[in-house]
């Protein structure tokens, strides 16, 4: 009977050895992230994130270009607003840079001051001669509310602009040196009747 008891003692305190030594289950951790917080910004406040292109660039370079070509002869002389055209910026730095917008922007500041009008240009004909073609070979429109093939009026002058960078780093500094060209070309002539160019330096340091 002894050694009954004392097998149920021996077993009986191994078990509640087992139960105190067993840690409590953890409990699970739930993530919760932080909010995102957006504000509202001055859009023509100066940008110095990185280096790289940026909207104060864009800003700076649009206003000195559309400011001296509208100061130029080519424009201040002509007896009524010149037709030109606008060829999309060349990019040839080694950045990721939207020429599209800068050269939207140009164009669209220079619309606003009234001095001078745009065609389409190259890039834009082929969506001008379909529409032209949809208008008159549909037969889905009036003959008197149709845009006449024949009567697209011709640029006096085209733009063209580059923009570039030179780049040098060592260990402590960066320098990015931007310089952004426009011309403005007759086209019935092929003199560059007004060039103009801007440069942008910025440095980082470590």
């Amino acid at each position: 009977m002894k050694t009954f008891q004392n097998i149920y003692l021996t077993t009986f305190a191994v078990f509640m050895t087992g139960c105190a030594s067993t840690p409590p289950p953890q409990q699970s951790q739930i993530y919760i992230p932080a909010p995102t917080i957006v504000k509202y910004g001055d859009s023509q406040s100066i940008e110095t994130v990185t280096a790289d292109f940026g909207s104060t660039d864009l800003q700076t370079i649009t206003e000195t270009m559309v400011r001296s070509m509208l100061q130029s002869k080519a424009i201040q002389n002509s007896k009524s607003a010149p037709t030109v055209t606008l060829a999309e910026v060349k990019n040839q730095t080694g950045e990721s840079i939207n020429a599209r917008m800068i050269t939207e922007k140009v164009r669209t500041q220079l619309l606003k001051s009234g001095q001078v009008r745009f065609a389409v240009s190259s890039n834009e004909m082929q969506s001008q001669v379909d529409e032209l073609k949809r208008q008159n070979q549909s037969g889905m429109y009036r003959n008197d509310g149709v845009s006449k093939t024949g009567m697209m009026e011709g640029a006096k002058y085209r733009i063209t602009g580059t923009i570039s960078t030179i780049v040098k780093q060592n260990r402590d500094m960066k320098d990015v040196f931007y310089n952004f060209t426009l011309n403005l070309v007759n086209n019935q002539t092929g003199l560059i009747e007004w060039a103009e160019e801007k440069e942008i330096r910025k440095t980082v340091t470590r």
